[in-house]
This record gives C-alpha cells, sequence and structure tokens, in this order.
C-alpha cells in the first residue's frame, strides 16, 4: 500500500463508518426493527406502499435524466464558443460562470417569477393569458429549465478548465489551414471534452437527482420525487411514517451509488479503449515513419 493511501486511511475509515453506521440505522428503522415508538416488528410495508415509492423513482430519474442532458449540451456551447469566439467568447464564459455561486433555492424562486403565467415574461410579452404554462406542471419544466441553466455554467466551467489550453491551440492550428468554426467545434473540441462532459454530466446527474429546492418549489404537489417524497415523510408529525421516509432515502441513495458505479465503470472503459487507440498510433508511426523523419535520418547518415 502506497503511502498517500496509508495517511488517507484514518480519515476514510472514519467516513465509512459514519456513512455505514447512518445507512444501517436507516435500514432497520424502514423494515420496523428499531421503531421510534412500540415494539421492533419486521415489515416491508414502507419499501411497497402501493407503488408509490417507485413512482417517485421513476419522477426522480427523469428530472435528473432530462436536467443532465440538457445541462451538458448547453453547457458545452458555452465552452466551445468561449474557446473559438475570442474575447466575446471569455465574455459570455465569464456571464456564465457568474451564475455558479448563486444558490439553487435563490434561482428556483427567480425561475419562479420568470415562468409563471403572470410572471416577468408573460407580462413582457404582453400574453398574461395565452402564456404557456409551465410552473407545476407534469413535465417539470420549469424544475428542468432552472438545474439546466445553474448546471451549464458547471459543465462550461469543467470543460473549459480541462482542455482550454490544448483545445486553444489545436483550434488556432485548425482555423490557420482553413477548418470552419463549426468544423472546429466537432472535430478539435469535441473529442477533447468528451472525459470532463463524461464527469461533468455524472457530478450533474447525482446533485439534481437528490435535489430538493427546484422541485419543490416548480414542481406540481403530486408525483413527488424521491428528495421531496423524503424529506415530507421525515418532517410529518406523524411518526409512523419514519420508516417510509427511511425506504425513500434509501432508494435514493442505492440509485445514485448504483448510477456512480455504471458511470466510472463506463470511464474507465473508455479510458482503456483511449490507451489502445494510442498504442496502435504509435506503434503505426514507429513502423511507417514520417517522410520528414526519414530524411532527417538520411541526412544525418550522410
Amino acid at each position: 500500500m502506497s503511502r498517500a493511501a496509508l495517511l488517507a486511511a484514518p480519515a476514510v475509515l472514519l467516513v465509512v463508518l459514519v456513512l455505514g453506521a447512518a445507512l444501517l440505522t436507516a435500514l432497520l428503522q424502514s423494515l420496523g426493527l428499531l421503531p421510534l415508538f412500540g415494539d421492533p416488528e419486521f415489515s416491508t410495508a414502507a419499501w411497497t406502499d402501493g407503488g408509490a415509492l417507485a413512482e417517485s423513482a421513476g419522477v426522480s430519474l427523469y428530472i435528473a435524466a432530462t436536467s443532465t442532458l440538457l445541462a451538458v449540451v448547453l453547457g458545452f456551447l458555452i465552452a466551445a464558443y468561449a474557446l473559438t469566439a475570442g474575447r466575446g467568447g471569455r465574455l459570455v464564459a465569464a456571464l456564465s460562470a457568474a451564475t455558479i455561486p448563486i444558490p439553487h433555492l435563490v434561482a428556483s424562486g427567480a425561475i419562479g417569477l420568470l415562468l409563471t403565467d403572470a410572471g416577468f415574461l408573460a407580462r413582457l410579452f404582453g400574453m398574461p393569458e395565452g402564456f404557456p404554462q409551465l410552473v407545476g406542471t407534469d413535465w417539470w419544466t420549469a424544475a428542468i429549465l432552472e438545474f439546466a441553466w445553474k448546471e451549464s455554467a458547471f459543465v462550461a466551467l469543467v470543460v473549459l478548465g480541462g482542455i482550454s489550453r490544448s483545445a486553444a491551440a489545436l483550434s488556432e492550428t485548425a482555423a490557420t489551414l482553413g477548418a470552419s468554426a463549426r468544423q472546429r467545434i466537432l472535430h478539435v473540441i469535441l473529442p477533447l471534452a468528451r472525459l470532463p462532459l463524461s464527469v461533468a454530466g455524472l457530478v450533474v446527474f447525482v446533485y439534481t437527482f437528490g435535489s430538493y429546492e427546484a422541485p419543490w418549489l416548480l414542481g406540481p404537489v403530486a408525483p413527488e420525487p424521491l428528495s421531496v417524497r423524503a424529506v415530507r415523510l421525515f418532517g410529518s408529525v406523524d411518526l409512523a411514517a419514519r420508516p417510509e421516509a427511511m425506504a425513500t432515502a434509501l432508494t435514493s441513495v442505492g440509485i445514485a451509488v448504483a448510477v456512480i458505479g455504471l458511470a466510472v465503470l463506463g470511464l474507465a472503459l473508455l479510458a482503456r479503449g483511449s490507451r489502445r487507440r494510442s498504442r496502435r498510433r504509435s506503434g503505426r508511426h514507429s513502423q511507417h515513419p514520417s517522410p520528414l523523419r526519414s530524411s532527417r535520418r538520411s541526412g544525418a547518415g550522410s
């Protein structure tokens, strides 16, 4: 074991013990073996609950997947514009990064005031009655737009931090060779940004999957995402609802851990494929040296 792993082991062990104890306590409460009152009695009623738990999980997955897809696409476009548009692109990147410190609770309130039937946009366009309903719909439009707006700035920041040096140099080289902006984005920036986009997308998905503020403020009353359902049941005055709250929270944790595991496996396969392709290219170059190298070698030999 390396020295770094030995130094980190005490902190990691402490975190694992605390999290493990909390998850074990939640599991026992969800199964009725650690009740707040009365005698322990094994029951799986909190996990079945007439399908409400599965419905909440489906809603959470829909919100997280749609928000992540929009945030990744929008964040990549912001990063690509910042890398190819010069001073104007840097201004757009700075304005986008300025939205990161804004809390989601404040952003959700702003999106609500902007998109409601009597909100700013409806008054701006002079259509208080014909404005489409975006807040509290079954499609969770306002909540998804809030997540996409906020998290796209994070995605753009990660991409710019990961590839700005290499992508800027290669993009300028491609531009001098006559490549258009679209060709530079598709054939230079996008291949370089695959790994930062994947990592940022995973972080955004896990965050939006467990986020509470936007779905609670901007979504419909029912069905509830897992985060809203867990908080509501945990804060209920009816202590008999505590096992359902624990089952909801554990379901959210289990899905998030499964998604992280699949994503890490996918990233490992992607990295392995990239290493294989780089080794094949290096092997081809060694077997077929470039004319420039050959001429240099022949010149050196003569």
